[in-house]
Parts: C-alpha cells; sequence; structure tokens
C-alpha cells in the first residue's frame, strides 16, 4: 500500500461523510471509495472467515434482521467494522498503487489509522449521538428506506422501532463520539448552518489538499 495516496473520512452516521468523500474525489480527480466500497468482494467471502459480512448477505428473512435485540445488533455492527477493516486494506493496496489520490469514507478504526496513514491524511466528522440516531431514516436511502418498511410492517410498529432505535442509540452512543472526537485527528462538527461546499473547502485544509 502507498499511504501517501490515501485520504481517509471516517467518524459517525449523519456527519456528511459520504459526501465529502465524493466531493473530493471529484475535485481533485482521484478515486473515489464511498460507503461500503468493499461490498465488490462481499460474494466470495467465506462465512466462516466473514460470519457478520455473510449474515447479511445470506439472510433469508431480513424481519430476522430487524427484531435482533440492541445488543445483539451492536454485537453484529462491531463485527461487520472489524471485517470490513480487513477488505478495506485488501482493496487499498491495489488502488493506492495506480499513482492517483483515493479518497475512502472508512471503516478503519482508529487504532489502524495511526499505524497506516500518513500524518494529515485523516479527518473525523461527527453529528452528534442524537442526530445521528433521529434523523437515521429521513435521507432517500434504498437500504434504509426498506429497513422502515419492514419496521411499519411489524404486528406493533411502535415497539418495532423502539427496540432498532435502541440499537442505533448504542453504536451511536456518547462514549463512541468522544472516542473520535478524542482521537488525535481533525475533527470537523456538522454544522447546519453551513453550505457543503464550505464544509468542502474545511475538509480541503483538514487534508491538506
Amino acid at each position: 500500500m502507498q499511504p501517501g495516496n490515501a485520504y481517509f473520512i471516517t467518524g459517525t452516521a449523519y456527519a456528511g461523510k459520504s459526501t465529502a468523500a465524493k466531493l473530493l474525489a471529484q475535485k481533485h480527480g482521484g478515486i473515489l471509495c464511498g460507503e461500503n466500497y468493499h461490498d465488490v468482494l462481499l460474494p466470495g467471502l467465506d462465512k466462516e472467515e466473514f460470519p457478520c459480512l455473510a449474515y447479511t448477505r445470506d439472510l433469508e428473512d431480513w424481519r430476522d434482521f430487524i427484531r435482533r435485540s440492541p445488543e445483539e445488533y451492536e454485537a453484529w455492527y462491531d463485527g461487520v467494522s472489524r471485517e470490513c477493516e480487513v477488505l478495506e486494506l485488501r482493496l487499498l493496496d491495489r488502488l493506492t498503487e495506480r499513482g492517483q489520490k483515493v479518497f475512502v469514507d472508512t471503516n478503519i478504526s482508529l487504532e489502524t489509522l495511526r499505524k497506516l496513514a500518513c500524518p494529515g491524511h485523516v479527518l473525523v466528522m461527527l453529528a452528534a449521538p442524537e442526530v445521528s440516531v433521529d434523523r437515521f431514516f429521513e435521507r432517500e436511502d434504498r437500504d434504509k428506506q426498506f429497513l422502515y418498511r419492514l419496521l411499519m410492517q411489524e404486528p406493533d410498529p411502535s415497539y418495532a422501532m423502539d427496540n432498532y432505535r435502541r440499537g442505533l442509540m448504542r453504536i451511536n452512543s456518547r462514549e463512541r463520539y468522544l472516542r473520535f472526537l478524542r482521537s488525535g485527528f481533525t475533527v470537523l462538527l456538522r454544522d447546519e448552518s453551513r453550505s457543503v461546499m464550505e464544509t468542502l473547502s474545511l475538509a480541503e485544509a483538514a487534508l491538506g489538499l
């Protein structure tokens, strides 16, 4: 891997990571590794080696997914993050060899980024924990809207939504937020009064572009 070619954006949900990575790649003629870019490797994964990613790949009834306890949801989410890191590193080995800048909306852990990334090549983008939870289903995101419809089709939609939201609260906890905030990397907080292009300029400055 050529770490000097890679720029990583990490942080919490609804902070603008995907938009920032996309605009940076467009403006700077780079390669975009957008949200879940590692899904290209999903069909060939061994379910013994990647049980959390294989869980959703092989799932036959998505109602089982939304009915899990908050604790099960959190454990699965953390497992997916660990497995995605393995896949991202495999892909980045090849992509960074092309000589272009690579902009990564990443699942790679803070610990690994501290060892792997060049100084100044990591940006943490954060939304307040309550924003990440409360606005989760507001996006015109096909997967999120699919889950929302399933929740509304449950025998008790109110209970189903509350159960799912409690899972979201666990993966968007204050503790996780503070871990990002105190990571030592440059942090950009979500600001509703700031335009997309202003956020882009701040991201460029943070990454030395």
